[in-house]
Parts: C-alpha cells; sequence; structure tokens
C-alpha cells in the first residue's frame, strides 16, 4: 500500500540522524542503497516509513518473529503471503551471519515485496508493526543496472518507536556475554577471557571514555603489565597523539594485548593520561570527580596499585597538536549517538572503562552522559570496519569487503580503507615493484570498486551534465565518454571523473567522490530539472584491466552482440556492453578507460557476476602473464604518467588550471558552473602545477616545501620512485615565477631549512611525455 505517512511517523526533513539512534524529538531514520541490507528490530505500535527516494525501487521485507518464524501477520499485512526471495542483486553476508549466531541454518528467505517498476520518486509505503520481530529489508540490485536503462538509487527508512527510546544502542553484533551501563561520572572494572570482543558504546554521543587494560596472567604472579604507550608508538610506528586509533595496543613486555576491529568515529586521542584530581585543581576545582581515581578505586578489587594519573586509550577524545605551536589541544568529541570502538583481546585481560566526568571543557559537551561496555563471545568472528562518511552530516558506512574479496583476500592479506571499501595495497607473491612492471610490460588486473558511480537520467540529463562538467557533453554521442571536472562557482575541482553516454538520456559519471551527486542535485534543484540520480557505487563493482597485453586478453574471453560496439571499434573512452566467453556468459559494461597511463579498460558489472568475471579474466591471462595489482603500484604509475588525484593536485583551494586540469576545460562553452572563474584565472594565474626529477634517491613526501633560496616558492603534491625512470619524482605546485624549465630548485625536509633535497623542474607526465604510446 502507497499511503501518506501517519502524523507520528512523518518523514523528517532539514534534521540530521544517525545510523541507530533514536532521536527523542523524532523518529529513527537510516538509509538504504541498491545491494544492501538492513536488520531492525520492532515492537508492537512501532510505525515503519519506507520511502522511495527514487523510484523504481523494489525492496522485499523479510520477518522473523521470536521463534524464527516468518508471519506477515506481526508487519500489520494479514491474509498476505510471503514469496520466495532470490539470492541474486544482494549482498547476503550480514543475513547468514545473523543466522549463524543463532544457530541456525541458513534458508532461503521468504519476504513481502514493496514498491514495484512504476513508483514515482519519494512514495512512502506504512506498516503498523503488530508483533515483536527482527525485520530484515533488502533492495537488490535492478538487472537494468547493467543496461541502457540504468538503475540505482536508494530508500530512506524511519521507525517511530511506541514504546521509550532504546537509549542509542546499536544492533548487537553477535552473542553477547555480558553487558552494562558505565553510569556517568563513573568508572567499572571487568575481566575478558582472550578472544572476547569488547564494544564501547557512547549512548548520548560527544561523551569521552578512558580504558585501560592489564594483563591477567602478569596480576596473577603480582605483576602489573598494562598497555603501555611508549612501547604501542614504537611498535605500531605510529605518532602521538593521532586522530583514529593503533590497531593493536601493546605492553611493556611488547606482547599484544588488543586489536582494534572496529571503529565509527575515526578520531581519538591515541594515549594521553586519564584527568586527574590535580588537574581540576589546578583550574579552581578542588574534589572535582575524575577518571584517575575512578580507576583505582574500580581496580581496587584487583590488588592494583592506586595511581595519581592513569594512562588511558581516551576513546571518543579529540585531540590534536597545533603545526604552530606544537601544543596538545582539544574540543568537543567527534562521537555520535549510538558510535562504537570494538577490540578484540588477544590473551586475557583485567579491564576498566569510565564515563567520565569532565564537565569543565568542550570535551564531552559540558554535560556527561553514559558509557555503555558489551563483551561478545568469539563464537562467530565480527569483521574489521572503519567507519566512513561521505559528508560530515551523512550516516556512517563502515567498510565492506568488494565483490571480488574472497578472490583478492586469498593472495594478500594487504589491505586499506578506499572510501568504503577494503582495496588490496599488494599482493604477497608480488608486491608492487613487480605489479608495477606487470603493467608496464603484460596486464595487470586490479579491484576498483571503491570508484563512485552515478547513473543521471530523464529528459533534462544533457542540461544538467553540460552545466555541471566542463566538457561539452552536447557533442558526446551514445557509447562515447569523455572526462570532465565537477567544479564549484570559483572554479574550485570538487571531483573528477568519466561521463559514458549510454542512449540518448542515460549517462554514467564514474568519479571519485559522493560529493558528485550532491552537486549534481544541488543543480538539479535550483535549475527545475527533470532528471534522477541514482547511486550504483556498491552494487556496481567494477575491475581495472591494464598493459599492453589487456586487449590481446579481451579477444579471448569478450562476447559482443551484433548491435554493441566490436572490441576492434572500441576507440579511447569508448564504452559498449559484452559478455564473458558467449551470448549466455555474465554481462559487463567495457570502456577503454583507466588511470595507468597504459593501454587498457575497465570493467563494470553485477555483485553476483563479479567472481565469475574475476575468474575468467585470471584464468585467459595466464598465458599473457597477467598479475593482480593493488593501490601501491598504481600510485607509481599514475605519478609517472602525470595523473592527478584528489588531496594532492587538487582540492577545495585549487582551481582546475592549477590543479594541472585545464585541458579538460572548455572555455568555448557558453556556460558551465565556474567558466567565469576560471577565464579570469586563466588570464593571470597564480600558480602551475610540474613535474620535479630529484637528484638523490630519497622520495620527497606529500607537503614537502619548495624553495629557490630561503624562498618558498611552491609544495609538493604527489613524489614517488620511478621504477622505469630509476629516479625519485614529484608533482609539485608552483609559483608561476618560478616555473621555468630546468630551474634549479630544493625540497625542504625538517622544518623545511635543515635539509634540502636538490630538483629540477620538468614536465608532465614523466613517462612518455609526448603521449606516443597507445592509450587507455
Amino acid at each position: 500500500m502507497l499511503i501518506h505517512a501517519p502524523e507520528r511517523g512523518g518523514l523528517a526533513s532539514g534534521s540530521i540522524r544517525y545510523p541507530g539512534f533514536v532521536d527523542p524529538n523524532g523518529p529513527e531514520r537510516r538509509q538504504l542503497r541498491y545491494g544492501e541490507t538492513v536488520q531492525l528490530r520492532l515492537s508492537p505500535g512501532d510505525l515503519l516509513n519506507l520511502a522511495n527516494d527514487e523510484g523504481a525501487a523494489i525492496a522485499w521485507l523479510v520477518p522473523f518473529d521470536d521463534s524464527g518464524a516468518q508471519d506477515p501477520s506481526s508487519l500489520g499485512l494479514k491474509g498476505q503471503t510471503l514469496l520466495e526471495l532470490s539470492n541474486e542483486g544482494w549482498d547476503r553476508r550480514a543475513f547468514d551471519e545473523w543466522f549463524s549466531a543463532r544457530d541456525a541454518e541458513t534458508r532461503t528467505p521468504l519476504g513481502y515485496p514493496v514498491f514495484d517498476d512504476e513508483t514515482a520518486p519519494g512514495e512512502i509505503f506504512t506498516l503498523g508493526i503488530e508483533g515483536r520481530l527482527d525485520l530484515w529489508i533488502i533492495l537488490p540490485v535492478r538487472p537494468s543496472a547493467m543496461t541502457a536503462g540504468g538503475a540505482g538509487g536508494g530508500m530512506t527508512i524511519e521507525i517511530a518507536r511506541a514504546g521509550p527510546p532504546t537509549e542509542g544502542l546499536p544492533e548487537p553484533l553477535g552473542e553477547i556475554r555480558d553487558e552494562w551501563r558505565v553510569d556517568r561520572a563513573t568508572a567499572r572494572a571487568y575481566s575478558v577471557a582472550k578472544g572476547d570482543y569488547i564494544q564501547i558504546i557512547d549512548v548520548d554521543g560527544r561523551q569521552c571514555s578512558d580504558f585501560m587494560a592489564m594483563r591477567a596472567d602478569a596480576l596473577d604472579a603480582g605483576i602489573e603489565r598494562h598497555i603501555d604507550s611508549a612501547v604501542t608508538r614504537t611498535v605500531v610506528g605510529g605518532a602521538y597523539p593521532g586522530p583514529g586509533l593503533f590497531d593493536k595496543f601493546f605492553d611493556q613486555d611488547m606482547r599484544p594485548l588488543l586489536a582494534v576491529v572496529q571503529d565509527t568515529v575515526g578520531r581519538h586521542d591515541t594515549f594521553a593520561l586519564a584527568c586527574t584530581a590535580r588537574g581540576y585543581e589546578e583550574r579552581g576545582f578542588p574534589g572535582h570527580r575524575n577518571c584517575s581515581d575512578n580507576i583505582s578505586d574500580a581496580y581496587e578489587p584487583y590488588s592494583i596499585g592506586r595511581r595519581a594519573a592513569w594512562p588511558a586509550i581516551n576513546f571518543f577524545f579529540n585531540s590534536w597538536i597545533m603545526p604552530t605551536d606544537n601544543r596538545l589541544r582539544s574540543d568537543e568529541a567527534w562521537s555520535r549517538p549510538g558510535d562504537y570502538v570494538v577490540m578484540q583481546a588477544l590473551t586475557d585481560l583485567v579491564c576498566v572503562s569510565t564515563a567520565c566526568p569532565d564537565d569543565v571543557d568542550p570535551i564531552n559537551g559540558w554535560n556527561p552522559t553514559d558509557i555503555h561496555v558489551r563483551v561478545y563471545k568469539p563464537k562467530r568472528p565480527i569483521r574489521r570496519a572503519i567507519a566512513y562518511r561521505a559528508a560530515p552530516e551523512a550516516e556512517a558506512v563502515l567498510t565492506e569487503e568488494s565483490a571480488f574479496h574472497p578472490r583478492t583476500s586469498a593472495l594478500t592479506r594487504s589491505f586499506a580503507a578506499a572510501r568504503d571499501v577494503w582495496a588490496p595495497s599488494s599482493f604477497e607473491g608480488t608486491r608492487a615493484i613487480d605489479e608495477y612492471w606487470a603493467c608496464r610490460e603484460a596486464v595487470t588486473l586490479q579491484d576498483m570498486s571503491s570508484l563512485r558511480k552515478f547513473d543521471v537520467l530523464g529528459p533534462d540529463a544533457e542540461r544538467l551534465l553540460d552545466l555541471a562538467l566542463t566538457r561539452n557533453v552536447r557533442k558526446l554521442s551514445v557509447n562515447r565518454g569523455l572526462y570532465g571536472l565537477l567544479c564549484d562557482r570559483a572554479g574550485h575541482v570538487l571531483d573528477d571523473g568519466t561521463l559514458f553516454r549510454l542512449a540518448p538520456e542515460v549517462f554514467r559519471w564514474c568519479c571519485g567522490s559522493d560529493e558528485s551527486a550532491k552537486q549534481l542535485k544541488d543543480i538539479a534543484a535550483e535549475h527545475g530539472f527533470k532528471v534522477w540520480i541514482k547511486s550504483l557505487s556498491s552494487a556496481m563493482p567494477n575491475l581495472a584491466l591494464q598493459g599492453p597485453k589487456s586487449r590481446d586478453l579481451l579477444r579471448e574471453i569478450l562476447f559482443t552482440q551484433p548491435t554493441q560496439v566490436g572490441l576492434d571499434n572500441l576507440k579511447w573512452f569508448g564504452c559498449t556492453i559484452g559478455r564473458l566467453h558467449d551470448r549466455e556468459g555474465p554481462p559487463f559494461l567495457l570502456t577503454r578507460s583507466g588511470f595507468t597511463g597504459e593501454l587498457g579498460c575497465e570493467i563494470f558489472c553485477d555483485r553476483q557476476n563479479a567472481l565469475a568475471i574475476w575468474d575468467g579474466l585470471i584464468e585467459a591471462g595466464r598465458p599473457f602473464g597477467l598479475k593482480p595489482m593493488g593501490n601501491d603500484a598504481l600510485d607509481m604509475l599514475r605519478i609517472e604518467s602525470g595523473l592527478m588525484v584528489a588531496g594532492a593536485e587538487f582540492g577545495p583551494d585549487v582551481d582546475a588550471f592549477e590543479s594541472g586540469l585545464g585541458f579538460a576545460v572548455d572555455l568555448k562553452k557558453p556556460d558551465f558552473i565556474g567558466r567565469d572563474a576560471l577565464i579570469r584565472n586563466s588570464e593571470a594565474p597564480r600558480r602551475k602545477l610540474v613535474g620535479l626529477i630529484l637528484d638523490g634517491e630519497e622520495v620527497a613526501s606529500h607537503g614537502d616545501p619548495l624553495f629557490i633560496g630561503r624562498h618558498q616558492v611552491g609544495v609538493i603534491t604527489s613524489a614517488t620512485r620511478s621504477p622505469s625512470l630509476g629516479r625519485s619524482i614529484a608533482m609539485a605546485r608552483l609559483d608561476v615565477e618560478a616555473c621555468e624549465s630546468d630551474q634549479a630548485i630544493e625540497v625542504g625536509r625538517l622544518d623545511g631549512h635543515m635539509k634540502r633535497l636538490p630538483a629540477r623542474i620538468t614536465g608532465i607526465p614523466f613517462i612518455d611525455p609526448k603521449r606516443e604510446r597507445p592509450r587507455a
């Protein structure tokens, strides 16, 4: 039933909601993207609203009561029949884990479909919950995602609770061994066994929680061995203090005590002292409760000696060092209600957690609140993840494994977070240098699933994109693409990417940032364009097949219909729909594009077909010397090829020309956002992006200053050691007055003055400067 939401559950607007948090002034709110699932615990009287944000999305409601039965009556759907839900189009790993934690066999779920292909954007489906249940909401990827019709989008879920708030606690991550509340301004000590998981939850947000752990076997021997800051910093090679956490914490004997598994905040004080009585006394607050005394009191039953000042991991404490004076600063925490950190005990431990009483500093928002602690049995592993937010106000998304992870994880344990996806850094059988040479001389395969993909569809799609991008979209034919920039009105580059026209009114924008979608939606709303902007990012994993033998490999596995562009006619920035091996094989979008400067292509597919396509490419690639490649080798290749990235060559304070991206700006276009500013800046540029070749073997770092004599004239944006040149190279942004070719210049290290690395200015790219090689 499609109805307007009742008064109590109306969809909120103009306010920020966070996952798993019950706002006392309104309903809970969550976002669901294509290919994703969410599990909700609902009670009688709750009201559930589903808003189809962009239309044409079919969601499935999969209910389970406390006995495990699937009864639609608990959803208020009396007389309705649940249908079998296909496994295609959604990632069922979380669903399977949920069943495993309950000692139940994973089953084929039965569900109730809501919405249909004719659903208009913004339509709402409302349910009154009549029984206590666990409800899974599943938003499968549509088959049309791989066709010219496009697909994508998402759904907004809101829950208006009938009963009292659930106090901001997130859904359990496994089987709970024990849990308790640490009341504000108190501490609690507790024992955990090796393998147990400890979840520290900030109930109301912006609340510091100090944590300490003692090794239990050492205490039994009458010795105190606890987390040691100096040992931990030294072993992991991290700075103090630093936002975020070390991945492990060690004691004085260099034995690992804890491993960090999940973190939804990303900013904590790694290891300062817990607050002390003396600290309050010195500021005029004698007798103020403090965490150090609370820790001593909590540890007293364990015969652990009292301390006037306890070191601690200060969860949710926001601190940093000012580069101008090297002083330690702090401010309000970044944590939101329901945020948490999960650690796993690597040995038996005696721990203590506090809810900090500080109400004289901003760190707790001047209003100390409670902390909740859960200890989970190690029966079911909790996956490693950190939070990713596309924007400060956005809902946190935990890093996930890409659809190719079952294959890449068998080849390496070296992964790093790339937006919200774990991406291989390098592979254990090759590492970066071997992977680099495979791309230069043969062929490589790389998981690039963190790339953002958006379909832009509708009668005004061309008008929107032509106004938003720096290139002339109106000249783009079907099956053709272009590289373009998305700028603000000052000409600063917000994002870059490749745009492909799949049909007259259907485009696919492949870019680096979620800011693209926000900017496009803002422009569409301002001008009243009839257009849909739909996210395909997690639903459409993609691979980069790069190297001089990539086309030979494709000839072995690519099938295209006569209505599609054949491989030999696929030009630079062209695209086609292909299949693996034959007309019945898995489909994918093939584009002649890449980020290495070598001949190559990119492959975009459905999650369900990802492993089959990976396996097909690996098998066909053996005679051509194909090797999987990680981001470490990619960084060498893209710097050698003079390819720019956000946060280095371009960002919010640098315009397109200063970023070295002027080639992607068409000033002959009559209008696009940022055009006036770019015309003005092109006539009197202040800075220019250049290449540097360093005299020695040392590699410069991003942010290193550049000097001519005593005066700074620029800054390093990216640097590497070039395997092809056998030299250290860098890209740098210089004052235009300092950009003469072969100009002697120095890279400043040790504050810029104590150490200088000689270099000379050159052009970019460093490899194939005339771009005579066959390009991607």
